[in-house]
């Protein structure tokens, strides 16, 4: 299914949505509603040799698939500062496996494990209640993480900034179903990390830093030599809610290597092809599914309901 052809699950719970994301950080035409500051790498993923044993997903036995991997700074601010540790919220990372002509499969995931709710209500519950205290009323989020403690958990997370887009680990949100050629099932979260490892700055050193120095150091790292990030799925076991992405798994989980994604250039992220795509929440592939996580189907409708809104702003020559 492209985005052309997606249609949207519950239109209106994805408009309150977006009404309220707007609410929070204001319309900037062109940009997307989350996550708007970004910028995109080209490269390659090459499977192991685990991949193919996981599922029958045709980038999981292909000898390499071209990728196009988007960084991305949070919040819905085209402008915020990469160096503003107050403002330093979950850095996303979206990857696009090119698998032919219109067709397509991607990941989605955040610097920070697991997601602060479980669905869409309250992820629309916790967007106002975020937007109230800007607007200098604390007890309104003050009340939602009282009643809601993997919300708590998740905004008391330390968010440290990293040296690099390329130094910093990533979540996907929710979990899905994969499934082999002998028909075998089994769930798993996707993570990507950086083969050279995390690494952080103090609050202090990153207020040294440019308000734009992690979209200043990635094309001149990435001309030097490229970046390798891992991918792995962390697989559930029996008792593990593979339907809830606020809750995350324990840490000793077992991982199966998925392969890497090798990046050799960041790219114009203006170029036609770049600037209309909407990365999709669900994989849409044979062989990945969702793990009927309500969260899936709301983000896609989001990303596909402010992918839609950007196009049309792009279309009349808006960034």
């Amino acid at each position: 299914m492209t985005n052309q052809t997606a249609t949207l699950t519950n239109p209106s719970l994805a408009q309150e949505l977006l009404d309220a994301i707007d609410e929070q950080f204001g319309i900037h035409p062109g940009f997307r509603a989350a996550h708007a500051k970004g910028l995109m790498c080209s490269g390659t993923f090459k499977p192991s040799a685990e991949a193919a044993r996981l599922t029958r997903a045709s980038h999981a036995s292909r000898p390499s698939t071209p990728v196009t991997v988007r960084y991305s700074d949070s919040t819905g601010l085209p402008s915020i500062p990469d160096n503003d540790p107050k403002r330093s919220g979950p850095r996303g990372i979206a990857a696009r496996f090119h698998l032919g002509e219109h067709e397509h499969t991607d990941i989605i995931g955040h610097s920070t494990d697991g997601f602060p709710v479980k669905n869409g209500e309250e992820f629309l519950e916790l967007v106002r209640a975020g937007t109230a205290f800007a607007a200098g009323r604390p007890e309104a989020l003050g009340s939602f993480l009282a009643t809601h403690p993997n919300a708590k958990r998740f905004v008391e997370t330390p968010k440290p900034i990293p040296t690099s887009f390329a130094r910093e680990a990533f979540f996907a949100v929710t979990s899905f179903k994969f499934t082999n050629t002998d028909g075998v099932s089994r769930h798993g979260r996707f993570r990507i990390r950086p083969e050279a490892g995390t690494e952080y700055l103090s609050d202090e050193a990153a207020a040294a830093k440019s308000k734009d120095f992690l979209f200043e150091e990635i094309g001149p790292r990435l001309a030097r030599e490229p970046v390798k990030l891992g991918v792995v799925v962390q697989i559930a076991e029996p008792d593990d809610d593979v339907a809830d992405a606020s809750v995350p798994w324990p840490k000793n989980r077992k991982e199966i290597a998925f392969g890497t994604i090798t990046l050799t250039a960041r790219v114009d992220d203006q170029a036609p092809e770049r600037r209309k795509i909407i990365f999709d929440p669900i994989p849409r592939v044979d062989g990945i599914d969702t793990s009927g996580d309500p969260l899936s189907e709301v983000r896609a409708d989001i990303y596909l309901l402010s992918g839609r809104r950007r196009r049309a702003a792009l279309g009349n020559g808006k960034h």
